[in-house]
């Protein structure tokens, strides 16, 4: 398998490329999070595309939008994220999407007709049924976190029943969101396995077929990565 690994912000992507050239099953998104979207100026697009050509560098992200916190003003973030999309766009490469607080104007931007044709994970999902269908059908992947294992989190298992199996990745969004049993403690990427247990447990199949599965789809989304690996 493997492990991607998702820059917040483009200071970090030299240590983050040296990182993933240390190990051959590592590989990274480069990007601006919402959390930082403050930071995104002018000429950051071709920063970002020529950063982009490292074989390592698999994705765009984590990028998106976050109401919940004020780090960076919706403008801010709404400018950072289209941007970055377009770079995505321009490199054939996926997006990494961190979405929380901001459903309705993360579905406007899928929306657009500039963003036509592209694809990504929205990273560690909890936006119901009704927006996963929609994601679904513009070709994008839905990323599990540890979040399935938690009790009160109907919303995001009922989206595991209706959606395609080969659209649906298992992540650990370390150090948060650990799942059960290890809720409460900082999460590790080992811990994965937990949220693959319950995502099979939830399909009704064995662990060993949602582990091949998801691993695929991995290769499938990341494509690059397949390249590199190879």
């Amino acid at each position: 398998a493997g492990f991607l690994i998702p820059a917040l912000e483009l200071a970090e992507a030299d240590s983050i490329l040296a990182y993933c050239h240390r190990h051959e099953d590592v590989w990274c998104a480069l990007g601006v999070h919402p959390h930082s979207a403050s930071t995104w100026q002018e000429g950051d697009g071709e920063r970002l595309a020529a950063l982009l050509a490292d074989p390592k560098a698999v994705a765009v992200g984590e990028c998106g939008l976050d109401f919940h916190y004020d780090f960076a003003t919706p403008a801010q973030q709404f400018r950072c994220v289209r941007d970055q999309w377009m770079v995505a766009r321009d490199r054939g490469l996926p997006v990494v999407v961190h979405n929380r607080d901001s459903n309705d104007a993360m579905l406007g931007l899928v929306a657009l007709p500039e963003h036509d044709g592209l694809t990504g994970d929205f990273h560690s999902f909890a936006g119901g049924a009704a927006m996963a269908e929609t994601l679904l059908d513009r070709g994008f992947y839905l990323g599990l976190s540890g979040m399935i294992t938690f009790p009160k989190a109907d919303n995001v298992r009922e989206v595991i029943a209706g959606a395609p199996p080969e659209r649906l990745l298992v992540e650990t969004d370390t150090p948060y969101l650990a799942p059960v049993p290890y809720r409460g403690k900082p999460n590790r990427p080992a811990f994965v396995v937990e949220v693959c247990h319950r995502l099979a447990q939830e399909r009704d199949e064995p662990p060993e077929t949602t582990a091949a599965r998801t691993t695929e789809n991995f290769f499938q989304l990341f494509a690059k990565a397949r390249g590199d690996a190879a």
